[in-house]
């Protein structure tokens, strides 16, 4: 057989890869730079110089894509929210002159304006865990709600009119937590509650400390107070007028959120309340309502003795607060309030229903919704839920969390013993 080729037309090919051509491409540019720094040296400098800027010009173009990198101090605004609404409450937006009606879902930003109806509550809770309950008739300014890159907060409310109660939580140091009254500034510090009134019309003016210390400055003075001490003044008032409170006494039963039991086929329970005497007390004011915002009250006598027992009490949840009064009629600040629900004793397993959407972040607080029984009581992370709708639906914002791993647990429990619990992990950065 021959060797000799065929007659057609032959194709040979050699394979060249995107690596090999690139190797020899960036040897070539080296050789011709080197051999131009060589002849051109300064040319060359510049050049290579241009090339750089231009880089990096077009990266930061395309870096300018997110947001611009701030620097340690600067400040970010940051959002409030509400976790308790009660009646009505009207918001009116920073950047806007309309009113709308107050909504779990509305954020709370720095300009934006809150007010409450005559039958209205509202809480608010900024995230560094300040939370404020502001009262029937009230309006406040949210003056300042941001933290800088060192987790630093900043957190100042203007109270216009009306009363407010705040709890402010253990923030970072350097935080600042404020609240201004006519023209006077307080400075709350970590872990301090306070009660702010300000009635323009009749021109009084108070600030009370609860709980932990603040300073208050006003025209120049600076007064430092502590536990149930507070100021007073008037507009045309040149200093401050410092005072100091009647503590209240501490309920001791029913005890918070513990629960009451009734026999089955009762249609109403027999409750003694007691709570610690207190010195050179005339007598005691109870008051007991179904709302932790005593908005509307089942009961408020005056006893004489720390205990009281009080009949009637049909199943359902229940609130209670005291506080004393001495011969001249002077009351004490309320106490705190207790949480105690009234349930059927029974020795049935009761099943009842809990769902959960998924968790919405804010930064560091996380928002929990879902849906239970009608009638049920709701507890996240061993907070009671304030508000549960008629259709079982709640709405929560925890308060500030810590980076890392964190456990959200959510119990509900129904008036006839059934309880149920979810819990689910968040990882926070």
């Amino acid at each position: 057989m021959s060797n000799s080729p065929k007659p057609g037309i032959y194709v040979a090919w050699k394979t060249v890869t995107y690596r090999s051509v690139l190797v020899a491409l960036l040897g070539v540019a080296l050789l011709v730079a080197a051999i131009m720094h060589l002849a051109f040296p300064q040319f060359t400098d510049s050049t290579v110089k241009a090339a750089g800027r231009l880089s990096t010009g077009l990266l930061e173009r395309v870096a300018g894509l997110a947001p611009p990198i701030k620097g340690l101090s600067a400040a970010v605004s940051q959002q409030a929210h509400f976790t308790a609404l009660d009646g009505t409450i009207r918001v009116r937006k920073g950047n806007g002159n309309s009113w709308i009606n107050a909504d779990y879902s509305v954020p709370l930003e720095k300009g934006d304006v809150v007010q409450t109806g005559a039958e209205g509550m509202a809480k608010i809770v900024f995230n560094d865990g300040t939370n404020y309950t502001v009262k029937q008739d009230s309006l406040i300014v949210i003056e300042e709600n941001s933290a800088n890159e060192q987790q630093q907060t900043n957190v100042a409310v203007a109270v216009t009119t009306g009363t407010v109660d705040l709890t402010t939580a253990t923030y970072v140091q350097g935080s600042k937590s404020q609240v201004i009254v006519a023209g006077a500034k307080a400075s709350l510090a970590p872990d301090s509650s306070a009660m702010v009134h300000n009635d323009p019309k009749a021109d009084q003016h108070e600030i009370l400390v609860k709980k932990g210390s603040t300073d208050v400055e006003r025209n120049g003075e600076v007064v430092r107070l502590s536990n149930w001490e507070k100021v007073n003044f008037q507009n045309d008032s040149k200093t401050m007028e410092r005072g100091k409170e009647i503590g209240p006494p501490t309920p001791i039963a029913p005890g918070n959120m513990m629960p009451v039991f009734i026999n089955p086929g009762e249609k109403s329970k027999e409750v003694e309340f007691s709570w610690t005497p207190m010195a050179n007390a005339a007598g005691y004011r109870l008051r007991i309502s179904h709302n932790p915002y005593f908005s509307s009250l089942l009961l408020d006598r005056k006893v004489e003795s720390p205990n009281v027992v009080v009949t009637g009490l049909a199943q359902g949840a229940y609130y209670w607060s005291i506080v004393s009064y001495d011969a001249g009629g002077k009351e004490s600040v309320e106490s705190e309030k207790n949480r105690f629900t009234i349930i059927a004793r029974t020795n049935e397993k009761v099943e009842m229903s809990l769902d959960l959407d998924p968790f919405v972040q804010h930064g560091h607080v996380i928002e929990v919704t879902g849906k239970t029984e009608a009638g049920a009581r709701v507890m996240v992370n061993g907070k009671e839920v304030p508000i549960v709708g008629d259709d079982g639906s709640f709405h929560y914002f925890t308060p500030p969390l810590p980076n890392g791993e964190n456990l959200i647990t959510v119990t509900a429990q129904n008036s006839k013993g059934g309880v149920n619990t979810r819990q689910e992990k968040v990882v926070l950065q």
